[in-house]
């Protein structure tokens, strides 16, 4: 496979704050060629935001390439760093609908839709709802929200096997007697309105998060109490409700979207979206293109991924 670098750091050529209903407003910004291919990038987390290399995915001289910062983090408002910010109208089915939005707002018809980790959830149920206004999409990373998938995140029995010191820093920043059920112990933590109480139960809460995201460690990132808080109460939020998805879940509505040109990429060693979640997908829609690269995890920019990525959206540049 010939290897693909990022493609070169590029600006925004516009930007703004999409209002779109319940004082929620989103930030989107436009890169490349605005008479190019319009792709949309959708960022991990849930809360994660954007960073300016995910605008690095695509061929600047190809594609309109439309990024948004989700509900209520990166430099959408209200910031979920307040801890005041009520959370109820941030949910997939808004999120799909703020996608709606911004298509119409920017008049595009259709779009090729790029998602990794929680993007590709994301991606998943804006394709089932909207096939018509997907050209193409890109996956990687495949989360289902499954109980099962959930199952391996965070209780003892899945990931805490390959990392138990990491596992004890999150399990022990809750007391014993409430350690039964951590993802309600952490519930009532990270909603304390005392920041006393919410802050180092968000950063426990993000330490386990980053826990593992590439195949080689890398040093964690520096984040601000803000962002931190943002990033546990989204994820938090949207994890204890399984990802606000239909009872049947995503594979369910796959039919609906095997017409679509796709590619499903996923890291060999991945330990935060283990490779069984693309696995699933790609049986329920063998129409799709198949990658399990064998020295990668989760991260989106470990070489063997981003090559894969991108030699994804190049090959699509031209349809």
């Amino acid at each position: 496979m010939e290897l693909r670098d990022f493609y070169p750091p590029v600006e925004p050529y516009d930007s703004g704050l999409l209002d779109v209903g319940g004082g929620n407003r989103i930030h989107w910004e436009l890169c490349g060629d605005p008479d190019g291919k319009p792709a949309v990038f959708l960022h991990g987390g849930p809360g994660g935001g954007l960073l300016p290399d995910h605008r690095r995915f695509f061929d600047p001289s190809a594609y309109r390439i439309v990024l948004f910062d989700q509900r209520n983090c990166g430099r959408s408002l209200p910031h979920a760093g307040d801890p005041r910010v009520p959370l109820e109208h941030n949910t997939t089915p808004h999120l799909v609908a703020d996608m709606e939005k911004l298509r119409e707002h920017l008049s595009i018809d259709r779009w090729l839709v790029f998602g990794g980790s929680w993007g590709s959830t994301l991606a998943l149920a804006y394709a089932q709802a909207h096939p018509g206004r997907v050209s193409e999409m890109v996956l990687r990373g495949v989360y289902l929200v499954r109980p099962s998938d959930e199952a391996w995140a965070f209780t003892p029995a899945g990931a805490a096997h390959l990392f138990p010191a990491e596992w004890a820093a999150f399990r022990d920043a809750i007391p014993p007697a409430e350690r039964d059920d951590l993802l309600a112990a952490y519930g009532r933590r990270i909603g304390d309105p005392d920041p006393a109480v919410h802050v180092p139960a968000a950063r426990a809460w993000v330490g386990w998060e980053l826990t593992a995201n590439t195949l080689l460690p890398v040093p964690p990132p520096d984040l601000d109490e803000t962002l931190v808080v943002a990033f546990a109460r989204i994820t938090h939020h949207y994890i204890a409700a399984g990802g606000f998805l239909p009872d049947e879940g995503l594979l369910a509505g796959v039919d609906r979207i095997r017409h679509i040109p796709a590619v499903i990429v996923n890291g060999r060693y991945d330990m935060k979206t283990p490779p069984d979640q693309a696995w699933d997908l790609h049986q329920a829609w063998p129409e799709a293109d198949f990658h399990i690269v064998e020295d990668a995890g989760h991260g989106a920019a470990e070489p063997g991924i981003r090559d894969r990525l991108i030699e994804a959206t190049d090959r699509f540049a031209g349809r």
